[in-house]
This record gives C-alpha cells, structure tokens and sequence, in this order.
C-alpha cells in the first residue's frame, strides 16, 4: 500500500537514537541569528523559485489564488530556520527527515529551486559558502584506504533493500528508454527492465565488445552488463569496493552460466593491471572525487590495450556549481554518498586532455531518461515501505531516501543535473 511519504511523522524516540542530529535543534544566541538570516534568505529563494510556502500560524509566500504552485507547508518553523541556518542544505533536508516541513509533491517543489539553483542565494553571500557552512570530512578522502569505506556506507546497506525498488535487471543507473522521455508518454514499470539493458548494449556497442574481447568494468553494479557482455562472447573482469555487490553479482554470473567467461573482484581500479581490449565504466566516476579523475583516466589509459576503445556514462552538473560547491559538505555527502562527488563536461574533457592519449569519439545526453529512471525507482520504493521496515530500516531513513530519489529526479526534470554516455579511443 502506498503510504503519503511526504505527510509522516518520524517516531521521536527513534530519531533521537539513530538519528542524533535530527533529535537536537541547534541552539544559543549564535543559532537564533544564523536563523533570522536564514529566514530572509529562504522567504527570498522561495519567491525566486516560484513555489507557495504554508505557515503554522496562516501566513504564506505565494499567492492565496491563481495558478497553483507547488506546496510547502512549514510546520515548525523556527526549528526549520535553525536548521538551515547552520548548515544551509545540510539542514533543509534534516528538516524535512525530522518532520519540521512537508510538502504534497516533492518534485514538483524541488524541481523549480534546482532550476534557479544559481541564483537562490544572493551573489555577494556565495563568497561566504565555505565560512559558514561544513566542509568535507577529511575521513570520506577517496583514498585507496578510505573509499572502500565510503561505497560500503551506501552500497552496502542490504542487496534486499536495493531489489525493493530496482527492477528484474538490478541495475542502478540511468536506463534508456526508446523513445526521448516527456510528460505524457505513459512509461511504466514494464518499460524499465528493457530499457536498462538497452543502456548496457549501448556502452557495449560504444566500446566494441563482441566475441573474444578482453573487457574491464570499473564499478560491477550488482553484474547485468557482465552477464551481457559474457552473452556476446566477451572475457569480462569486473572490479567493485562493494562486498554486497561482489556477492550477488557473482552468484547470477555463476546461476547464469558464465562462471568460465567472468571474474568479479574486490579491487580498487587504481589497483589493477593487465591489458584489455575494451573498459567500461558506469556512474562510478561519481565516487572518484575530482582530485583523482586524473588517476581515474590515466588508469584507463593504462590498461587500455592498443587499438582498445573506452565507454564511460557520468552524472554531470555544471562546471560553475561543481567549483562553488566542492568546498562544502552537502546532505548528499552526509546522509546518501560520502565521498561522492558529481562530474562536469568541461572537468572530464580536461582530466582527459592532460592526463591521458585517449581522444573523445562518441557523447550522448540522456538526462530526461534519468529522471524517468528515477521516478520510476521512487514510486517502487514508496509501495514497498512495510518490506523496507521488516529489512530493520526506520520511517527516518525512508524520508531521507524519498528525499533523495526525489531531489535527484527535480535535478534532472530542472536541467541541473545531466548524464552522459562518453566513448573515447587512442
């Protein structure tokens, strides 16, 4: 049964336990005058991006009649103001896992705030981001000892909880739908399964993988282009950080009959050698860091056989939002990806220009069939919340994923956010 994910109250005894930042409200005269600011800012980001704001005591931000606007209803409003007041997005969104804010369509409001993302805080305070608000944790560095830990933290958390809303394919990335996404095309479920593996094939065919190919994935997912490259006659070695990954991946190659054609492992790819005809690599990228995209790439140009051709699909934002927020921690980094961090074209194509011999020969944008993807993933993961609670998660960290499925999918309904298929050569 589909629950109103947006309207529930987090159980206080719970949220105090596991959830230690959400119990405590931040406090003192510090705190108050922090809130005051972020009051106006956020009266003044609300207007900007169009929506119509509630308040508990009947006033709003928005106009009473007229076209309807996405909804945001503030029900406790100093504890909302407190929150974004000391870690700006940080505690939006603790705001909205502790309750103190809801809303009747959560793409539909944050949709309009990614869209004018650049413009919401005033130009001359966004010279003050990195004074005001966390910075990475020195701990979440995507070392060769860190990162293992930083993709078990998510990766990790349960194979059960990923089939709740995954299809049949298990593959945790932009699918490829046949036509171009737009409202009213009616995809559903069924669409979701073909559409992933028409991704994969795609990459395969970027990267020209056919019988006898000697092929590297960086980043195995939980094995569906394996098994599809297996299919094609390929010998596939498949490096992941994620020991649940690992497991299962390696259970359906053996279950499907590839034992003989695939090798998955636990391994850094900054780790691995040999010489292979074809990689292919999935929204792993994300979880390299900028600091090591030019050890990502010159790895790949490393290993890349001579003759040998290269597939890559990467989430991207813009370059000048990737420069303003790299500095700062985000609710992403704290609660969703530690570590990760989000690609750009022009940061790709200069890692790739200076650090490799590879040249570009192939790109394609697929950022509305993201969305589509991710709608899709969301409206699963809301139906299946009495299995989620039986895996021993709380009604917390099902907000905290709605809120992530969601601000992932207004990220790419608004534009923001991007992802490309990249193929490149020698």
């Amino acid at each position: 049964m589909k629950r109103p994910v947006s309207h529930d109250e987090p159980e206080t005894a719970e949220v105090a336990q596991r959830w230690p930042d959400l119990a405590t409200v931040p406090g003192g005269p510090t705190a108050r005058i922090r809130a005051l600011v972020a009051d106006q800012l956020f009266r003044r980001a609300a207007r900007r991006a169009g929506i119509r704001v509630e308040y508990p005591d009947g006033s709003l931000i928005g106009p009473s009649t007229g076209a309807v606007l996405p909804r945001m209803i503030i029900r406790r409003p100093d504890a909302f103001a407190r929150r974004v007041g000391a870690t700006g997005l940080i505690g939006f969104g603790e705001a909205y896992m502790a309750g103190d804010w809801a809303t009747d369509d959560l793409v539909g409001l944050l949709t309009p705030f990614a869209r004018a993302a650049a413009t919401l805080v005033p130009r001359p305070l966004q010279f003050l981001r990195t004074l005001v608000l966390p910075g990475p944790r020195a701990e979440e560095k995507n070392t060769t000892a860190n990162t293992r830990s930083n993709i078990s933290r998510h990766y990790d958390l349960s194979n059960d909880l990923f089939t709740t809303f995954l299809d049949e394919t298990m593959t945790y990335s932009c699918a490829l739908f046949e036509h171009d996404p737009s409202p009213g095309t009616g995809l559903n479920w069924d669409d979701l399964a073909g559409a992933q593996r028409r991704k994969i094939d795609r990459l395969l065919d970027l990267a020209g993988v056919g019988p006898g190919t000697r092929l590297l994935e960086i980043g195995t997912g939980w094995g569906e282009l394996c098994l599809r490259a297996a299919q094609r006659g390929a010998i596939v070695r498949s490096v992941t950080l994620s020991a649940e990954q690992c497991d299962l991946a390696n259970r359906r190659v053996v279950e499907a009959g590839y034992g003989d054609r695939v090798t998955i492992e636990l391994c850094d790819y900054r780790l691995v050698t040999g010489e292979y005809d074809a990689i292919v690599s999935v929204e792993m990228i994300e979880a390299v860091g900028r600091e090591y995209w030019p050890a990502y790439f010159s790895t790949i140009d490393r290993l890349l056989a001579p003759g040998g051709l290269v597939a890559v699909q990467a989430i991207t934002m813009p370059h000048d939002r990737l420069l303003a927020s790299e500095r700062t921690q985000t609710w992403v980094h704290k609660y969703i990806f530690p570590g990760g961090q989000l690609t750009s074209i022009r940061g790709i194509e200069e890692a790739v220009a200076e650090h490799t011999s590879l040249r570009p020969v192939d790109s394609a944008r697929m950022g509305l069939h993201y969305a589509e993807t991710l709608r899709l993933w969301r409206d699963r993961f809301n139906t299946e919340e009495d299995h989620v609670l039986e895996l021993g998660f709380d009604r917390t960290f099902i907000r905290m994923w709605d809120l992530y499925l969601a601000y992932s999918e207004a990220g790419f309904r608004a534009g923001y956010l991007d992802v490309v298929q990249l193929g490149f050569a020698r």
